[in-house]
């Protein structure tokens, strides 16, 4: 068995909250040596966001497993000096503080590039490094309205948010999959590539399907709720038990097959007023209330066996709740133990982890919990090693250039 895909690779994070920590956990799962900087006394604030996993917050534990974080005030003197050595033995530096503060402080990109040209640099901001809002504040939510995400979502009287920090994990993902690539790049060519992202840009990206949409067809998509602007019958319906199922006729054929053997009614499929896509969407709400009642005489179990016969895709309406029990979960063995300052945790596996390898992501750390060890390291200047005496760190951007 080989070492995990960043074993060697050493990254340094002044982060806070979730873009930047959403990313360097996944790299930290990868094998990488994720050393966390953290405001001394408080730290990361997503620390104190709420206390449900067992005393620990449900974000911090979710975004931290597997880094060591070291308390440090980078305003100092002795801060910058620290900071500093930390750079000169890191492959990856990261960082979500504004752009203007990065300036001031020497640690944009620009700056960076230039007192270590080998370090692989990185930002995530609100609106980028450059125009007119590059230093106006910014949070998920407002990233979520600045873009128009929220005007998708709701029904057609109300905006709504999404449920989740969608813009912070956007970012965080393209944060990730930009750092891989910029290590490759290095790797092949010995060039340097810096990685700064935005949460405005990651979020326009994802709603490039409806901005092209709006823009070329002339027309936003509607608020539908669970149902689709284009696709009908999609969305949402009650069953006779008093579960939701939700359903999605994509084609022609599907429809007729939904016709036959769903709703048991295949004259529907040559009914001018549903025999295309067109007239079905033109037509929908007609559509809509007669695929409702026709759900609400069955059960869920039967619907479904309906539907599987029919080869029509469709799934639960699930609650949050019912997530952390589900099936697929379980069956797959997705819940793995990991330590903390408080016992034990479950924490799920990444979506994609390397084949024979044991997944073992390490703790989820105390504040400062490894302040200690990496000054020692620094001191000694030789490579540290991890809870499992596997060497973790070291000054390898030699070799992966």
């Amino acid at each position: 068995m080989t070492g995990l895909p960043l074993s060697g690779v050493t990254v340094v994070a002044l982060e806070q909250a979730l873009a930047v920590p959403f990313a360097t956990r996944q790299l930290a799962d990868l094998g990488a040596r994720v050393i966390k900087i953290e405001r001394p006394g408080s730290g990361d604030f997503a620390r104190g966001y709420d206390n449900k996993v067992n005393g620990l917050s449900s974000a911090f534990v979710w975004l931290n497993r597997g880094k060591e974080s070291v308390e440090l005030d980078i305003k100092t003197e002795a801060g910058k000096d620290i900071l500093a050595a930390l750079l000169d033995h890191a492959d990856v530096f990261l960082h979500n503080i504004s752009p203007a503060a990065s300036r001031r402080q020497g640690l944009d990109s620009a700056t960076l590039s230039v007192n270590y040209p080998g370090l692989i640099c990185g930002s995530v901001s609100g609106y980028g490094t450059s125009g007119p809002m590059a230093d106006t504040k910014a949070y998920d939510l407002l990233v979520q309205g600045e873009t128009g995400m929220m005007s998708l979502n709701g029904d057609e009287e109300n905006f709504a948010k999404v449920g989740i920090s969608v813009a912070d994990i956007a970012a965080g993902m393209y944060t990730y999959s930009s750092v891989l690539a910029a290590i490759h790049h290095r790797s092949q060519t010995g060039e340097v590539l810096p990685v700064d992202v935005s949460l405005f840009d990651s979020l326009t990206e994802w709603l490039s399907y409806p901005m092209y949409y709006t823009r070329y067809g002339g027309t936003a998509p509607r608020r539908m709720g669970t149902s689709h602007a284009t696709i009908a019958p999609y969305g949402g319906f009650e069953t006779a038990d008093g579960e939701r199922v939700l359903l999605a006729v994509q084609n022609e054929r599907e429809w007729r097959r939904f016709c036959a053997l769903v709703l048991q009614r295949p004259e529907y499929a040559g009914d001018p007023r549903f025999d295309s896509h067109t007239t079905r969407i033109d037509n929908r709400q007609v559509l809509d209330s007669l695929v409702a009642e026709r759900i609400s005489e069955l059960d869920l179990p039967s619907v479904e066996k309906r539907l599987d016969e029919a080869g029509v895709a469709y799934a639960r309406m699930n609650t949050i709740d019912q997530l952390h029990t589900h099936e697929q979960l379980l069956s797959r063995e997705r819940w793995i133990p990991t330590g903390s300052e408080v016992g034990i945790v479950d924490t799920l596996l990444p979506p994609w982890f390397p084949a024979n390898h044991i997944p073992n992501f390490g703790s989820v750390p105390s504040l400062g919990q490894h302040t200690e060890q990496v000054l020692e390291w620094l001191a000694a200047g030789t490579d540290a090693n991890d809870d499992n005496g596997e060497t973790r760190c070291s000054t390898t951007r030699g070799r992966l250039r």
